[in-house]
């Protein structure tokens, strides 16, 4: 049996779970094990209030770094939150990098603005964080259309 069939066989006891996968599997680059994995660490994701507090739990937002002289360096990402969380969303989050139109367009707009890859995908993860937070708490699948509206004319 393969590992996705062993992951919906043991969602398929619990109906709300179920739900959730499937909700998460809605958005493209996530796959069964990447939605298993993020519902069994966010467990009561319900807790969140907002997308920012999701993705600061999870690590993935910047953090100031100012002490003494040293008031004027680069932000890195705080890491403070579950590795667990980033491990999940890095394999995805190189999906959307490389396969991604829109995805593509925005990363070579931050890559114009001198931000390293790594930068960039962290801000990926970010992202897709923030998508994340969106499927589950308003139940409705995942829409690319709210998440890269068209440009203004």
């Amino acid at each position: 049996m393969s590992r996705p069939l062993c992951v919906s066989a043991a969602f398929s006891k619990n109906d709300a779970r179920t739900v959730r996968l499937s909700e998460l599997n809605s958005i493209p680059g996530i796959g069964s094990l990447t939605a298993a994995g993020m519902l069994a660490e966010s467990g009561a994701w319900r807790a969140f209030v907002s997308a920012r507090q999701l993705a600061a739990a999870a690590g993935l937002t910047p953090q100031e770094k100012s002490s003494g002289t040293s008031i004027h360096s680069k932000p890195l990402r705080s890491k403070l939150g579950k590795a667990r969380w980033r491990t999940v969303l890095f394999f995805p989050a190189l999906s959307w990098w490389r396969w991604n139109q829109a995805m593509r367009t925005w990363r070579d707009q931050r890559l114009a603005r001198q931000k390293t890859k790594r930068q960039v995908l962290g801000a990926v993860m970010h992202k897709l964080m923030r998508w994340v937070f969106g499927v589950l708490h308003s139940g409705k699948p995942f829409d690319p259309t709210l998440c890269f509206p068209p440009p203004l004319a």
